[in-house]
């Protein structure tokens, strides 16, 4: 980790320290329990004891590993379907072949991100490629559940497949902080992520004893997930780490920090940093379906149930 890095950092744009403005308080620290997903792969399920009045308007987000598999051990999911929100699969270390009952699909690998907006509804799959699960390897990314307003819930799916070589670069003033900008704008500075909710997704890389403060709009809330290392976040300097997820207060700006020491296996403190802006719409959510009203949940198990969200299709030959 990272699979998307610069050797000098100080060549890329700089995002400037607001001057002035609200420093976001730090309202919460809380730490992700284990688990397992799909076919049984390792995850730490990030927004796990958290209010959605913080989250609005994420769902979920399950940090995927790190893991080393040994050869016949990497696993994916089942068929499964989804309706009515956004999922944005960040791989980290690892490589990921989708298919969809509707045609779709690709390959996701090091730093790139796969963004499907299910919408009315699809049958999904994801697994390790036959040459990682021959071979095992190193796995690692994020699965990001990003709800839909009511009035797109039922729109045609789409996919957007953003490389990692597509991600918006930019440094902190001194060099000490890389940002992958994922979606979203932050300084000016756009992702390439297009969304129907406004957000903003970025992979921050703090070096050992680095300090970043960044504008944020204040409108959107604003959360931070440890992916490796240790250190603070805002102004009070409130310890947090690998696995454990920050919730912020209002403001206009935040601040992360990086512990003067890290970790062997990992030399920088990595973070992803989130914000939205809120729904605030009523939000039912019952396995792979998010909707407004329990009726609409029970209407998407019955489609599901039907064939009306799409067949799993024949195994590509």
């Amino acid at each position: 980790m990272p699979a998307v890095t610069v050797d000098n950092p100080l060549t890329l744009p700089r995002v400037a320290a607001p001057a002035g403005g609200e420093q976001r308080p730090v309202l919460h620290v809380g730490t992700a329990p284990g688990g397992f997903e799909g076919e049984g792969f390792p995850v730490r399920r990030a927004f796990a004891g958290i209010a959605y009045s913080h989250l609005d308007p994420f769902i979920m987000m399950d940090q995927m590993g790190e893991v080393e598999y040994a050869p016949g051990e990497p696993k994916g999911t089942p068929w499964h379907p989804h309706r009515g929100f956004e999922t944005v699969t960040y791989l980290i270390d690892g490589t990921f072949v989708h298919r969809d009952s509707h045609g779709g699909g690709g390959t996701i690998t090091d730093g790139d991100t796969q963004w499907m907006t299910a919408g009315a509804g699809l049958l999904h799959i994801e697994a390790p490629p036959e040459s990682l699960v021959v071979s095992g390897g190193l796995f690692h990314g994020l699965q990001l559940w990003v709800n839909l307003p009511k009035k797109d819930k039922m729109m045609p799916p789409r996919y957007q497949d953003i490389g990692g070589g597509k991600v918006t670069l930019l440094t902190s003033s001194d060099g000490g902080a890389l940002l992958r900008l994922i979606a979203g704008e932050i300084d000016g500075h756009q992702g390439p992520g297009i969304t129907h909710t406004p957000i903003t997704m970025m992979h921050v890389s703090l070096n050992p004893g680095a300090e970043l403060t960044l504008p944020w709009r204040p409108d959107f809330n604003a959360l931070a997930y440890g992916l490796a290392g240790r250190g603070t976040a805002g102004s009070e300097q409130r310890p947090f780490r690998t696995g454990q997820t920050v919730v912020f207060g209002a403001g206009d700006s935040l601040t992360l920090k990086a512990d003067a020491t890290q970790e062997s296996r990992s030399p920088n403190f990595e973070v992803v940093l989130l914000g939205g802006q809120p729904i605030r719409e009523p939000m039912r959510h019952y396995g792979p379906f998010v909707m407004n009203t329990h009726a609409e949940l029970a209407q998407a198990f019955e489609d599901f149930q039907a064939g009306r969200l799409g067949r799993i299709p024949a195994d590509p030959a």
